[in-house]
């Protein structure tokens, strides 16, 4: 399961095209992810990009260094 840490704070995450303000809601959603499908979220999150967990489509969107 992911937690607060994991998730920065500039990184912005579509959940089917919705834009999700609160880390709880990734965090709810991620207590029924696979560890092969968690690890794919997290470097997702560093990396960024468009991909699908289950039926749900994300996007995120990473700060430009």
């Amino acid at each position: 399961m992911l937690n607060k840490q994991s998730i920065r704070g500039k990184v912005q995450i579509f959940m089917d095209r919705l834009l999700i303000e609160d880390k709880e809601t990734i965090i709810k959603e991620s207590e029924s992810w696979t560890e092969l499908q968690e690890s794919l979220f997290r470097k997702m999150l560093q990396q960024g990009g468009n991909f699908s967990i289950g039926d749900r489509k994300f996007r995120i969107i990473t700060p430009i260094k």
